[in-house]
């Protein structure tokens, strides 16, 4: 069954502890960020930030009645739609690695179509260096997990809001721990639980968090007709 994350929404404080933790493990460099009338920074997902965390005010009656902390990064689907729309071009670009079960982007995704590649994610995901054409994403931290290390973002986490581990074992802490949350938010739900390897857990509906929470909020794109048979007949970019 592989591995995966369970992340506990009721106990996000946007610390960013498991953002900062993501671009010193991966060397990333700091985004030119800017005030753009939010907490949340940098405001999107990008080449070089795997992590953000999302924050939205959660409003009744005109008055902020919650504070909504959303860690997003890549699901690591159960059955990625964007190896599937991979493999048409280029089948060693993206990899799924049968222990752990993460899907990771390597530099042949250049040899991809990004538009594509990020269309397919229902979570809204990848992203493109528009002078290399290489996509990335996060890579579940896959270097230290293969040694027996935690992921750098959970390792971070201070308030237990981020668990990792044998999937059937997060899946059983997940749904543990929604019995508990449904005591007081009825509406409490987890996203995707059998679909994907990080599993979150919402207070509140998905879509108060962010439009991509959930894949039934967003969802693959799916091709016209036209644009199949243009696909299925094109030429492809030499391979490298």
């Amino acid at each position: 069954m592989g591995k995966g994350f369970f992340i506990d929404l009721t106990k996000c404080t946007a610390c960013r502890g498991c953002q900062v933790a993501c671009k010193q493990w991966h060397k990333l460099p700091a985004e030119d960020t800017y005030n753009w009338g939010s907490y949340q920074n940098p405001e999107d997902l990008s080449f070089i930030t795997y992590k953000l965390v999302r924050m939205e005010e959660y409003e009744e009656n005109g008055k902020v009645k919650d504070w909504l902390f959303f860690p997003d990064q890549c699901r690591h689907c159960i059955s990625p739609p964007c190896k599937m729309v991979g493999d048409m071009d280029d089948e060693q670009a993206i990899l799924q690695e049968y222990e752990t079960g993460t899907v990771m982007f390597t530099g042949r995704t250049k040899n991809l179509f990004p538009d594509e590649i990020r269309q397919s994610c229902p979570y809204d995901i990848p992203r493109e260096d528009e002078d290399s054409g290489v996509i990335s994403k996060c890579d579940m931290c896959f270097d230290r997990v293969i040694n027996g290390m935690l992921p750098a973002c959970v390792l971070a986490c201070p308030t237990g809001s981020m668990h990792f581990g044998d999937l059937e074992d997060i899946k059983a802490m997940a749904e543990e721990r929604l019995a508990e949350v449904k005591q007081i938010y009825p509406d409490a739900v987890l996203g995707d639980p059998n679909a994907v390897r990080v599993i979150y857990l919402f207070h509140r509906r998905p879509s108060d968090y962010y439009h991509s929470a959930v894949a039934s909020l967003h969802g693959p794109r799916r091709f016209t007709r036209k644009e199949a048979f243009a696909r299925l007949f094109r030429n492809n970019r030499p391979r490298v």
